[in-house]
């Protein structure tokens, strides 16, 4: 699929899924539909995982954030990222869970960043869907609608086959758990949009759906209209999911979007789904957090 057809995709060939679908219920007042990210607070969070990755020994743990989000930030939902999590043992998701209720949340997603390879050899497959399926049910336990996963590498030559049917297998399992499986337009050398269209309608699954990023192709192509138009197919696919940011940045430049702009793009689509904040400046998460909060509540009340 290049640039051209990937832009020309019409809506209604975009939506081709299959006939049965998942069936979570989703508020519509425009604070309900928001929720808050655990990955970019990684700074002040607990280091769980030893080896690399932000965070301290004193950090919060994923208990203690949860119980900042209603007094700071004042909406409902959360989405905790793997990394914070301390393991998928039941006892601890047990305990976890009654951590959320107690601060009035519930889990609109679960991001799952893990090593696995599931276009390698034939067990490294089973054994990269086998750790997944623990995320899967992980977030029935919690009560999440959704996992996150990345899009597999695939084979050289553009050929998805394998990303196709390792995520056709995992669709499968999370449809017998009535779990969603989500895959985003994150890394841009293998989750472009085009891509994940692609895979998706080969899948044709109801319970394998895009996670739209409002900012992220744009380290593709920097390029606010190409970011829109990826967008314009990637929401029609989506069910549960989105991360709201105004800015992505790497080491080489800042990338800036219009949040109002995007969240027409969703409303076009007639996406219903909840709006994650994956906030991406420097300087205080809970203050940068904030304030994509408040754009996204004008953005919702003009087009609710």
């Amino acid at each position: 699929m290049n640039r051209r057809d990937f832009l020309g995709t019409s809506l209604a060939a975009a939506v081709s899924l299959g006939a049965s679908k998942p069936h979570w219920r989703f508020p519509t007042e425009p604070r309900k539909r928001l929720a808050v990210s655990s990955y970019p607070f990684r700074s002040v969070m607990q280091k769980i995982h030893a080896g690399g990755g932000e965070g301290s020994a004193d950090g919060m743990t994923l208990e203690q954030f949860a119980a900042t989000i209603a007094p700071k930030l004042g909406v409902p939902g959360i989405e905790p990222w793997s990394r914070h999590f301390k393991s998928t043992d039941p006892d601890y998701l047990r305990g976890l869970k009654s951590a959320f209720q107690k601060a009035g949340l519930h889990v609109v997603n679960i991001p799952v960043d893990i090593r696995v390879t599931l276009c390698g050899s034939a067990t490294e497959r089973e054994a990269g869907l086998a750790d997944y399926h623990k995320w899967v049910d992980a977030a029935a336990m919690l009560g999440s609608p959704s996992i996150r996963v990345h899009l597999p590498h695939g084979e050289k030559g553009g050929d998805n086959s394998c990303a196709v049917e390792s995520l056709k297998a995992l669709a499968a399992y999370g449809e017998s758990k009535s779990i969603v499986i989500n895959v985003e337009n994150d890394n841009p050398d293998t989750e472009q949009p085009e891509r994940i269209v692609e895979v998706l309608k080969a899948v044709n699954s109801p319970f394998l759906r895009s996670l739209p990023d409002f900012c992220n192709s744009m380290a593709i192509h920097d390029d606010e209209q190409y970011n829109e138009k990826a967008l314009s197919t990637l929401f029609p696919l989506a069910y549960n999911i989105s991360h709201v940011k105004d800015l992505e940045q790497d080491e080489n430049k800042v990338y800036r979007v219009n949040v109002e702009r995007i969240f027409a793009v969703a409303k076009r689509a007639h996406y219903a789904g909840y709006f994650s904040m994956e906030w991406e400046g420097r300087g205080d998460p809970y203050e940068g957090t904030g304030k994509l909060i408040e754009a996204s509540l004008k953005s919702l009340a003009v087009r609710s």
